[in-house]
């Protein structure tokens, strides 16, 4: 598995349409989270650009590359290589004549161990993913890194128990979910309150640690905008906050785990020793 301690760190930040500005100011704060210690390092969903899915303009579909010609993908791969980190890297897919929203994993060495397309995707006023994303067909995707087993989804995903389940039973130690969520455009919703229950759930009832990083700032778009509330967080293998961003601050949180400890807790607490699948048909 490698290392039994795994420090972990979420990030948070704006996002303009300089694409190289906004992969710096990833960068940097992949440097910044090792430097103080972490060796798993969450950016948020779809960062090399604004959250584009606000509008239907086909002129957004250039910004999609595929997995081998990604400039994103091969940046971060350069970072996490010179910062022998772990890096989750959200970005746009073309592949043939479909698009996708996609993750890789990038090994501490600059390798891609895994590709994950986004499973569910959502599609409502703000949030129209639908007219972008083909549903992902890869399935949920577990990933075997230099500091712990990893499973890692995208942002809608993350409403549904199923994710979090399904990778757990996988294998994941640590749950990664990168995350653009803000206001509603046509009502006044919050969910921020609603959205960290519903992941403090799934780490509590699977009894392994998840991390989430969202966006920050407003940004405005041809037929709305959005303001993204950040409050990127941490939460513990029993589903509690121990570490919790601010709504509007670009910042990093990180935390350590001891996952062989946490391991056992979860063998001991017999939740999937008590699983009964054959009745949940």
């Amino acid at each position: 598995m490698g290392k039994a301690i795994a420090t972990v760190a979420a990030t948070q930040m704006a996002c303009g349409w300089d694409i190289q500005l906004n992969l710096r100011k990833a960068s940097e704060l992949v440097e910044r989270a090792t430097n103080d210690g972490a060796n798993i390092v969450l950016i948020q969903e779809l960062f090399a650009t604004p959250y584009f899915c606000k509008d239907q303009l086909e002129k957004h579909f250039r910004l999609a590359e595929s997995v081998e010609e990604s400039k994103v993908v091969a940046h971060m791969a350069g970072v996490a290589r010179e910062f022998g980190v772990v890096l989750p890297v959200s970005f746009f897919e073309k592949a043939g004549n479909s698009y996708f929203n996609s993750l890789v994993v990038v090994d501490a060495n600059g390798k891609i161990v895994s590709h994950y397309r986004k499973t569910h995707i959502p599609d409502g006023p703000g949030y129209q993913e639908k007219y972008y994303f083909s549903p992902g067909d890869t399935g949920f995707v577990v990933s075997e890194t230099a500091f712990g087993k990893i499973g890692a989804a995208i942002c809608w995903d993350q409403w549904f128990p199923e994710t979090a389940r399904s990778l757990v039973l996988a294998g994941a130690e640590l749950l990664f979910f990168p995350t653009a969520i803000g206001s509603e455009p046509v009502s006044n919703v919050k969910s921020r309150d609603h959205w960290q229950r519903t992941m403090q759930g799934h780490a509590a009832a699977n009894m392994v640690p998840l991390i989430a990083s969202n966006r920050i700032g407003q940004e405005i778009g041809e037929s709305c905008s959005l303001d993204f509330y950040g409050s990127s967080f941490i939460a513990d293998h029993t589903g509690a906050k121990v570490a919790e961003a601010s709504e509007d601050r670009e910042e990093i949180l990180l935390h350590s785990f001891d996952l062989g400890e946490i391991a056992e807790m979860r063998t001991g607490w017999g939740l999937f020793r008590d699983r009964r699948p054959e009745h949940y048909g």
